[in-house]
């Protein structure tokens, strides 16, 4: 079954608040063996002029991910996830995602096209401060098989 094309075009969010912590930045870093001490010590974020420790550039992918499943899950877009390989992912950077950041995240769905028995489907995902600063925005596609 082919993706529904209407929802090209279609935005999702912004989703509720999501607070960005020394932990679950520490967490990440462990996680995809980053070693840097910029994710670890306030102190050593401080003195590379950061206002606390900063997040991995791939950690942004922890707050799209929620964001896009929004779009994941809805039935119309007729998705079946146990089909989908993860095609590319991107980020596109204003400033890294610090720990105190209180960030929301708004969902577009680009495209979604069939290229044979598959399905492309590119999302991107802007994630702002509360106040409205952008800081990042995460670009994702997605392939899902079709029946052979």
């Amino acid at each position: 079954m082919a993706l529904n094309p209407a929802f090209a075009g279609r935005v999702f969010g912004p989703g509720e608040p999501y607070e960005v912590s020394r932990v679950k930045i520490a967490d990440f870093a462990d996680a995809i063996g980053e070693q840097s001490e910029l994710c670890r010590s306030r102190e050593a974020a401080v003195k590379a002029g950061y206002p606390d420790v900063i997040a991995p550039p791939t950690f942004a992918v922890v707050i799209s991910m929620a964001s896009s499943g929004e779009v994941n899950a809805d039935p119309e877009l007729g998705l079946d996830y146990s089909m989908v390989v993860h095609s590319d992912q991107s980020f596109s950077y204003s400033r890294p995602l610090h720990a105190g950041d209180v960030v929301v995240a708004t969902t577009t769905v680009d495209s979604i096209k069939s290229v044979g028995s598959m399905s492309i489907l590119v999302t991107s995902t802007e994630i702002v401060t509360v106040d409205g600063e952008h800081v990042c925005t995460a670009r994702s596609t997605l392939v899902e098989r079709g029946a052979e």
